[in-house]
């Protein structure tokens, strides 16, 4: 077989952007299976590539380490393809560094602008993210398929997971990155209780700080596992709810169903989950959505695109979808 291009694909963060660019690997290595595809990502999230078939390599990334063993790392390589999916100053930094020709990924700021300040809708139809990326690749001539995110928990991951949860349980999901993004956790807890009245085995995920926002009587606490650790313990659920968050991206990462909660953002910024049987929860407000990537407090002090939204209606959505 003759020799594939050598790719570089950048994407530092976040947690649900890094899984969602993993429809893109797999098109690159289907349209050329003999390319050697590098991703270059925050430490924190380079496990996410391990046993990926379409990765050959990843570069941890280490903002407090500086830029000099990125360089030192970099120098050397030669691709022949180079695709920031970030397009941060961070990632345009690198691209001055490193040079030559470059695709880049629209991040669509004024058209989620102009949604946020005057209604302007400019995402119909909206463009799932894990797509958008594809734009930065059309040299490589490959296209979306359409299927999920991926993931690959090891054995000794699965194995975990096993001794955690049981298969079929209900995972719920209370963190975000942001505050205003979070469903409050009388919420959760209540929705907690409507689950295991119903009869389910209900478990809870997050980093060790999510803890604190549900935990309680009858509820497995999954928290501050590694990602693949978590990927594992989410693969074994029969779906999984969240806010708009990372671990919602995750969750479809494993081909699990999910419901997601809504609340400053709106799917139309191209979040919404991706190639899996998904249910959305939100609120037809006026002032949706009020941020691009959720805030830390309501602008208008009542957060009712949060507090409205009642347990029975996330029952109703998780019946839809599993």
């Amino acid at each position: 077989m003759a020799p594939g291009p050598r790719v570089l694909v950048v994407r530092f963060s976040s947690l649900g952007d890094v899984v969602l660019i993993t429809p893109l690997l797999r098109a690159i290595r289907r349209r050329h299976p003999a390319a050697h595809i590098t991703v270059l990502t925050r430490a924190r999230y380079a496990e996410l590539f391990e046993d990926n078939p379409a990765v050959d390599g990843v570069i941890p990334f280490d903002p407090a380490a500086g830029w000099a063993g990125l360089w030192a790392h970099l120098a050397p390589a030669r691709y022949d393809v180079r695709l920031d999916l970030q397009d941060s100053p961070r990632s345009r930094r690198l691209r001055r560094r490193l040079g030559g020709s470059w695709g880049v990924a629209p991040r669509r700021r004024a058209a989620r602008l102009a949604l946020i300040w005057f209604g302007w809708d400019r995402y119909l139809p909206p463009q799932p993210v894990a797509e958008s990326y594809f734009v930065a690749a059309r040299s490589l001539e490959v296209q979306p398929d359409g299927k999920p995110p991926e993931v690959f928990p090891s054995p000794a991951d699965l194995e975990r997971a096993a001794a955690l949860v049981p298969q079929g349980c209900v995972i719920l999901a209370p963190g975000a990155s942001r505050a205003a993004k979070r469903w409050p956790p009388e919420a959760w807890r209540a929705l907690a209780r409507q689950l295991q009245h119903r009869g389910h085995t209900v478990a809870a995920v997050g980093d060790a700080r999510e803890r604190v926002l549900l935990e309680g009587e009858g509820i497995i606490a999954a928290y501050a596992l590694p990602l693949r650790q978590t990927a594992a313990v989410l693969a074994r659920a029969r779906v999984v709810i969240g806010n708009d968050s990372g671990l919602l991206h995750l969750a479809t990462a494993v081909s699990r169903p999910v419901v997601a909660i809504f609340g400053p953002t709106v799917p139309a910024f191209g979040y919404a989950p991706y190639g899996v049987p998904a249910g959305i929860v939100q609120q037809p407000l006026a002032c949706r959505p009020c941020s691009a990537t959720g805030g830390d407090h309501c602008p208008l002090g009542h957060h009712r695109c949060m507090i409205d939204i009642e347990p029975e209606a996330v029952l109703r959505a998780m019946e839809q979808v599993a």
